[in-house]
């Protein structure tokens, strides 16, 4: 029971990621490697300034605005400079490298003996691991639902009209530049916000701990899509909280069939790989039935 509460609450935490890539794989329609570097950036912010003595609540939202400049920068070099976007995020996530050591001092900080938004007294008083359900269960409530409201407004209905057809949309009037800009800073943001919850609920900040972390996001975000088949957008952001806590089952049951922990990576590279190609196994499978058919009619 305990291990099922665990990764429900893991599964939350996580969401964050599926959604802050959402916007910008699925709808500005291109994958952003910054958030391997935003999101270890987001955590050694949050852990820092923690440490430091500022309020967990405000070091969190400290770690959006500072990954969401983060994204300001791939944006720049992406409009502006003419980088592809590829390796434009490359770029701003090498530099974050540097950047965490230069605001964690070393390549590890832990928050031992420090308050963190999840040593509150009422979270602390809750049942091992509901601590992560519950601060989950609302960060998820509040950001699905001011993201499903921006989609809605004018700014947020040219964000995916950009995403849509770009040509169209300069044809509206709508500056694409600025939508890419401001999308990729609401993806990085989001993005580091959900490095500084993980970090304290793991209590400490890693420098490496972005490595993978874009195939974590994917997979929350393809999981949901082909467990749940054919949604509008609003029910598909819901969705990817779903295949977040699915994924985390899907890695519980690969430890207990015996698999290390350090094989995760890998485990996870499948389990997307396989997720991305089910489209194709179902093609296959609908020609080969076709097919079947066809010749069983001839006999």
């Amino acid at each position: 029971m305990s291990l099922a509460v665990s990764a429900i609450g893991q599964g939350l935490l996580w969401a964050v990621l599926g959604v802050g890539l959402y916007l910008t794989f699925r709808i500005l329609d291109f994958a952003d490697m910054t958030v391997e570097g935003t999101f270890p950036l987001g955590a050694a912010t949050a852990v820092a300034a923690i440490s430091n003595g500022m309020n967990p609540l405000l070091a969190t939202l400290l770690a959006f605005a500072i990954g969401a400049i983060a994204g300001f920068i791939t944006g720049l070099l992406y409009t502006k400079g003419h980088i592809p976007i590829l390796l434009a995020g490359i770029l701003v996530m090498t530099a974050c490298y540097s950047v965490n050591l230069r605001i964690m001092g070393r390549a590890n900080v832990s928050l031992l003996g420090k308050s963190t938004l999840f040593k509150n007294h009422f979270l602390a008083s809750l049942p091992q691991y509901f601590d992560s359900v519950v601060l989950g269960a609302v960060v998820m409530i509040v950001i699905t639902t001011l993201v499903i409201y921006f989609l809605q407004t004018e700014l947020g209905q040219g964000f995916i009209a950009t995403g849509d057809n770009q040509t169209m949309a300069r044809s509206l009037g709508i500056n694409t530049d600025n939508m890419k800009i401001r999308g990729l800073m609401v993806s990085n943001g989001l993005i580091a916000f959900g490095g500084a919850l993980v970090a304290q609920n793991n209590g400490y900040s890693d420098v490496n701990m972005g490595i993978g972390i874009i195939v974590i996001a994917l997979a929350s975000i393809i999981i949901g899509e082909v467990a749940f088949g054919d949604l509008t957008l609003n029910q598909r952001l819901v969705a990817v909280t779903l295949g977040s806590i699915l994924y985390r089952f899907v890695l519980l049951l690969v430890l207990k069939l015996g698999f290390s922990a350090n094989d995760l990576n890998l485990i996870s590279s499948i389990i997307l790989a396989i997720c991305m190609m089910l489209p194709v196994f179902k093609n296959i499978f609908n020609f080969k039935h076709i097919l079947k058919r066809g010749l069983d009619t001839n006999d």
